[in-house]
């Protein structure tokens, strides 16, 4: 079988979209979160559920976030010691996310093996490549332009990729997180990715919950079809 992410901007619908498909497509598929907000995740290691509890007991926000946006980051310290604790710190938290993934990965092979199509909501690859993997600079920590190395050359990429795609103001209307102006920067950084996939194609998020998964289903039919007729 084969692998479809959904992608798109935090209100495209990928959760909904991706939950109902698990039980409409007419094929055998697993549904996995491949994201790091652990409170959406349905695979999560017992270290990830280890460091969620020592969040929430210290007050702070139980979910990791993605990619840091641009205009946040930080240069990492000139003080030797100051960026020897950057680093490690850093490490530390890439160490956990990069054995997230490829626990994740091991699944999805499992999965494959026992003949389903493997329906991701987002994807690591996707939320990473344009603020890290294109933009993998020697001024970011070790840890990050390892990570970054890794999801570019060695993680698996899904076989197809679904954008829903809306305008930034819709987006920001349904969900109200950040600004129109982020989500239309996260946007394209996502439509940059039509460029370094073989199979990518949008389906318009603005219309009827309905007819978007009419068209991400009837995508899934035909890539299948197509799959099954290369290897007949």
């Amino acid at each position: 079988m084969f692998t479809v992410a959904l992608i798109g901007p935090d209100g495209a619908g990928k959760s909904t979209i991706g939950q109902q498909l698990e039980h409409r497509l007419p094929l055998p598929v697993k549904y996995v979160y491949m994201g790091i907000n652990l409170e959406s995740s349905n695979l999560v290691l017992p270290t990830t559920r280890l460091l969620l509890e020592i969040k929430r007991a210290r007050g702070e926000r139980p979910d990791w976030t993605g990619p840091p946006d641009p205009s946040r980051v930080k240069q990492l310290p000139k003080h030797p010691l100051k960026r020897l604790a950057t680093e490690v710190k850093v490490g530390l938290r890439m160490t956990n996310l990069i054995a997230e993934e490829w626990f994740r990965q091991i699944v999805v092979w499992n999965y494959l093996r026992q003949g389903n199509i493997v329906l991701f909501d987002r994807h690591f690859f996707a939320d990473y490549y344009a603020r890290d993997i294109v933009s993998n600079s020697v001024d970011k920590p070790l840890a990050r332009r390892f990570h970054s190395y890794m999801l570019a050359h060695y993680y698996p990429k899904p076989d197809l990729i679904i954008m829903l795609d809306a305008p930034a103001e819709v987006l920001f209307a349904r969900k109200g997180e950040g600004t129109p102006a982020l989500l239309e920067s996260r946007r394209q950084e996502y439509l940059q990715l039509r460029q370094v996939v073989k199979h990518f194609a949008t389906v318009d998020a603005t219309q009827s919950q309905e007819e978007v998964v009419r068209q991400v289903t009837a995508l899934i039919e035909n890539f299948y079809q197509a799959q099954t007729n290369h290897n007949a």
